[in-house]
């Protein structure tokens, strides 16, 4: 029986007027942008429809923003009768992770958002930093370059040859520079407002941990795969894991294949863009991936799934 895992996109997939042709058409996707901006205290639906780029790249709105047009697309799928056997999400996308899998509903997951977003923000305003996607090195080289150079850490295991490194500036910069020299196809800085999954924004988990332990997190309808741990994990370790998640590296490429060894043969990626899609085909050619990201491929995949 084929498996199927609904994987939640994080930070820099999204586009201006993201979600609207699927909220007008489906009721259940608009209730989420409707009680998801009252949940946040945040015009979300505005922000999503209506704002330009410009408003959208910053964290604090982008966040709540990718979330809740992640979920609105999770309830029109689900509107339609497909459900997934797991979930995984790339960094905040584990919080429309847990929203889909109904560990927490789609307000809370958008409210969770939107303090985590601003303890980004902030933190990064204090603690500025770097992020760098290192292309075309096996992952055991980036990692040593980060162990040889001070205050720059691996942060997001995206694919095999993509890995994203984190710290302060000058040592990002080095570290690219060292990754060229051993052979890396490129070095590209990435256009992001702090060193995230690094331990220069501790600060902002201690913002953001009054707000999840608030929270109470049900047992959850589908796996979920922590791309902190790459492993299925249960509600009780949720909120420490999203916590860590701040500070940490992503693990997407091992989730990914954690996945794959459990059964999974299709991907369907849930919110803007189609990043994890590109990034599914580089880990493995043979698993089938889909896009939902507007209404007409909400409707192919309700034919392609139904």
């Amino acid at each position: 029986m084929t498996k199927i895992a609904f994987m939640f996109p994080g930070q820099g997939s999204f586009e201006a007027g993201m979600g609207r042709d699927v909220a007008e058409a489906v009721p259940e996707a608009m209730r989420v942008y409707d009680e998801g901006s009252a949940a946040a205290g945040l015009d979300v639906k505005r922000l999503c429809f209506e704002a330009p780029v410009e408003e959208l790249v910053q964290t604090e709105v982008q966040q709540p923003a990718l979330v809740a047009t992640s979920l609105a697309f999770d309830a029109a799928l689900r509107a339609r009768g497909i459900r997934p056997d797991f979930v995984v999400g790339h960094s905040v996308g584990e919080f429309a992770a847990l929203g889909s899998a109904d560990s927490i509903s789609a307000s809370e997951a958008i409210a969770l958002v939107r303090e985590r977003g601003l303890a980004m923000a902030q933190t990064a305003r204090e603690n500025p930093g770097s992020m760098a996607a290192i292309l075309g090195l096996a992952d055991e080289v980036v990692e040593a370059l980060c162990k040889k150079i001070a205050n720059v850490w691996p942060a997001n295991y995206n694919c095999p040859g993509q890995l994203v490194i984190s710290g302060e500036t000058p040592s990002v910069d080095e570290c690219c520079t060292e990754a060229e020299r051993e052979g890396a196809r490129r070095a590209i800085r990435l256009r992001v407002s702090g060193a995230f999954h690094s331990p220069l924004v501790a600060r902002a988990a201690d913002r953001l941990r009054p707000a999840i332990d608030r929270i109470h997190f049900r047992d959850p309808r589908a796996g979920f795969m922590s791309t902190v741990t790459a492993k299925v994990e249960e509600a009780q370790r949720y909120r420490e894991l999203l916590i860590e998640q701040l500070t940490g590296p992503v693990k997407f490429t091992q989730a990914a294949g954690e996945l794959i060894q459990q059964g999974v043969t299709t991907f369907v990626e849930v919110g803007p863009g189609n990043v994890l899609s590109g990034l599914l085909k580089r880990i493995d050619r043979s698993v089938r991936t889909i896009s939902v990201n507007d209404l007409k491929s909400l409707d192919e995949a309700t034919e392609a799934l139904g």
